[in-house]
């Protein structure tokens, strides 16, 4: 293999803690596995996670749906629940149904999709400000609840999403909370008694705002149970805060380790340019290692170095080694000129203890999270 990655379940599972801990007594976790849990390996994660008291799994679509399924019943965890998060379309049900997943809408026209399964709990998703999906307070949700009654579907859950979680004291999440406050109250005088009342994610348990009584007074209005989706959190990284000090960030432990091997090691004299457009020239002898991955594999081609701006780096032999000139396709070139015996064959960490996403994320002007689900070992 050119490169492969390593997933410590001790870590994952040490996460999860963490993050439970934090979510308060009485308050579950829902573990977010969406996008091949971030790249880190969905069933293999969410089989681990459920060992570790996981019982809420969250996921994309219906097609990761059945993969995490199939993983969580052949392990034996088959009371476990599967959110699909994004939506589903007409075509989705039959797979669905036989998956035993359950979906999230937030319009009349997704429950009709759903009629004739009677006894299915959906769960609704209140736009509160966040600006992707879901249905108002109001008008619109009395719509989305009429119709699941007159569908024969259950109301297994009411959510909704925060658009500025790692934000200290921020007035739209206020402004949010009180949405959801309101679509809770309709939901409560309308009679109706979901299972679950959820909100928040891993930035939102980050955030020194976090205060679970809110989330559990909710809960607690309608007889439900309250619970939170955490995604990036459970592999070790979150969104630095904004205006405050972490409360779980610096607790959690990156899970993934990316490696690759070095193909081969040459000395280059001065003057020599290294890669694409000679954006690199050897300021004097040097030996250089060739790494066979590049941003085919998710290696971002940012972190590029030139003589004048220092680049992303890599471990070799428990040493840092500095990228030197353009990331390609498919190869990159890095200095162990002073990394005594580097040779052919040698591990190279990509990613992992003493190179974090969070460094290749700074670099490129991303976020942990692209830099991960970007990650395509081989």
């Amino acid at each position: 293999m050119k490169s492969w990655v390593e997933i410590s379940e001790e870590r994952l599972v040490a996460n999860y803690r963490v993050l439970a801990k934090r979510a308060g007594a009485g308050v579950s976790v829902m573990a977010v596995v969406k996008a091949n849990a971030y790249s880190h390996g969905g069933e293999r994660c969410a089989v681990a996670l459920a060992r570790a008291g996981a019982t809420w799994f969250g996921v994309a679509d219906v097609r990761e749906g059945t993969a995490i399924r199939c993983a969580l019943d052949t392990a034996g965890f088959v009371r476990a629940q599967i959110l699909v998060l994004c939506g589903i379309l007409p075509e989705d049900v039959p797979d669905l149904m036989r998956a035993r997943l359950t979906p999230v809408v937030w319009a009349a026209e997704q429950v009709q999709w759903l009629r004739g399964h009677h006894g299915l709990k959906v769960h609704v998703e209140i736009e509160t400000g966040m600006g992707r999906q879901g249905c108002r307070p109001g008008v619109e949700l009395e719509a989305v609840l009429g119709a699941i009654g007159a569908a024969g579907l259950e109301l297994g859950g009411v959510m909704t999403h925060f658009c500025a979680a790692e934000v200290v004291g921020s007035p739209k999440t206020r402004e949010q909370m009180a949405e959801f406050e309101r679509a809770v109250e309709q939901v409560r005088a309308r009679g109706m008694r979901p299972e679950w009342v959820h909100a928040g994610t891993s930035s939102t348990l980050d955030n020194p705002d976090w205060a679970p009584q809110w989330l559990s007074g909710l809960a607690d209005s309608l007889d439900s149970s309250a619970m939170v989706r955490c995604g990036i959190g459970l592999y070790g990284y979150c969104n630095p805060l904004e205006g405050g000090t972490s409360e779980v960030r610096d607790s959690l432990q990156p899970v993934m380790t990316w490696k690759t091997r070095v193909v081969d090691v040459r000395e280059v004299r001065a003057g020599d340019c290294i890669g694409y457009n000679g954006l690199f020239v050897a300021p004097g002898p040097m030996r250089m290692a060739l790494l066979p991955v590049g941003y085919a594999d998710g290696l971002r081609r940012s972190l590029t170095s030139t003589n004048a701006r220092e680049g992303g780096w890599v471990i070799v032999r428990g040493q840092r080694a500095p990228i030197i000139g353009r990331v390609s396709m498919n190869l990159t070139v890095v200095d162990v000129s002073s990394i005594d015996g580097a040779a052919i064959g040698d591990e190279v960490v990509l990613l992992g203890d003493g190179v974090t996403a969070d460094d290749h994320a700074r670099l490129a002007g991303t976020i942990s999270y692209e830099i991960l689900c970007g990650v395509r070992a081989s």
